[in-house]
């Protein structure tokens, strides 16, 4: 999923991202917990914490828009399922907060038979 939204120089596109989720800018920063402003501000579309926040909302969708039902499900699921496991918080949180090697972990423990 992540290689569909890399654009001519090797950079994850935020705005095909953001097009592609059917979301507006503004809600694709809430999505990844970074300031509103950052992404209406082209040179800050490269920083390393949007492209390395953009990416581990990208893997994750990734993994799990085949049993969600396709992108769009997939990011309802990430932004709205608590995940028990995690308290409550949903993945959405989990990488806001830095945590997306969990989530990750979660869901490749899920997806060879683990308890959810």
């Amino acid at each position: 999923m992540v290689t569909a939204f890399i654009d001519s120089n090797g950079r994850i596109s935020v705005e095909r991202v953001a097009e592609g989720l059917g979301l507006s800018k503004l809600q694709l920063a809430e999505t990844i917990g970074i300031k509103r402003d950052t992404l209406y501000r082209p040179a800050r579309l490269d920083s390393g914490k949007v492209q390395a926040r953009t990416i581990e909302m990208l893997e994750i969708l990734g993994r799990i828009a085949d049993w969600a039902g396709g992108e769009k499900q997939a990011l309802a699921w990430y932004r709205a399922e608590p995940i028990p496991a995690f308290g409550g918080r949903t993945a959405e949180a989990l990488v806001k907060e830095g945590k997306a090697t969990a989530v990750r972990d979660y869901l490749d423990h899920v997806a060879v038979g683990g308890f959810a």
